[in-house]
């Protein structure tokens, strides 16, 4: 993971927070800086020099690493339970089709749900501006050569975002099967995307990002007529990792399987609607867990 491909950022200093809403995170913030309403993290070059190392001292990083990335995944989870926000973390290959998922959803959802995208891709704000011309709140966070976001760099998007209360955070994660699967990001579920112009044994070759998801989309369904793709076969595989993950087969393109998508998403809010209005069911939920 990270500790072979150097991407992690690690220098440091105290970051006061925007005002605008409460998300005290009351911790350091990356090297980092703002630039035409994107985020850049640059590559440490301490992370590379590791590779000379001793395995002990990789595995000491790496759990340093992923420690201080729980502890402010911890901070946004708290976030987004005090305001009432469903928020999911999309990863997928490049190219399986997320930002389009997106776009269809907003449009899906028809302005019944106020929605927020963090965008996260190593260079330009393409998807970001595709997302804005929508009508929502984008924020891109370029990861220069980082393979994935971390909870620090969501945290520090989420202040971007005018939040009320309630609401849907869609996270689209830098087109990734590997490395984000190690890190939290505090959502409330991951969902990882599956095109049937991949091949249909990427849930055993890439077991871990699919162990660590709730929901496996099969996405671009309308070009199964044309395509070798074994939707049962990839189905049996994410089953064989995850037993308890759910599948949803949809097309952007086509518009098929978009109301299940939709209703799974309207469902979950639903729920935390519930919840925030009988305080008992989520701490008896958090109880038996």
């Amino acid at each position: 993971m990270c500790n072979v491909c150097g991407c992690e950022t690690g220098n440091t200093e105290q970051h006061v927070h925007d005002s605008h809403h409460n998300h005290a995170h009351a911790h350091a913030h990356d090297r980092a800086h703002e630039q035409n309403d994107r985020l850049h993290y640059g590559l440490n070059e301490a992370r590379v020099s590791v590779a000379g190392f001793e395995s002990d001292h990789l595995v000491s990083i790496e759990k340093n690493i992923l420690e201080k990335n729980d502890s402010y995944a911890a901070l946004n989870r708290n976030y987004f339970r005090e305001n009432n926000l469903l928020a999911v973390n999309l990863v997928a290959s490049p190219g399986a089709g997320k930002t389009s998922l997106l776009i269809k959803t907003i449009e899906q959802l028809n302005q019944s749900v106020e929605v927020f995208v963090i965008e996260g891709d190593q260079e330009t704000a393409n998807d970001a501006e595709k997302i804005r011309s929508t009508g929502v709140e984008a924020v891109q966070i370029n990861t220069g050569k980082g393979c994935h976001l971390d909870a620090h760099m969501v945290g520090h998007a989420v202040e971007k975002f005018h939040i009320g209360n309630g609401g849907l955070v869609m996270i689209e994660n830098v087109g990734n099967l590997v490395c984000p699967a190690s890190f939290d990001l505090g959502e409330t579920f991951r969902v990882v995307i599956l095109s049937v112009t991949e091949g249909e044994d990427k849930p055993i070759k890439y077991p871990d990002i699919f162990a660590a998801a709730d929901v496996m989309i099969v996405s671009k369904t309308d070009l199964l007529p044309y395509l070798k793709f074994d939707v049962d076969q990839a189905i049996e595989y994410a089953k064989r990792v995850n037993p308890d993950i759910e599948v949803i087969q949809l097309s952007a393109e086509s518009g098929d399987g978009m109301n299940e998508w939709a209703g799974w998403l309207m469902s979950e809010m639903a729920q935390i609607k519930e919840n925030a209005s009988n305080p008992s069911i989520e701490l008896e939920a958090a109880a038996n867990a």
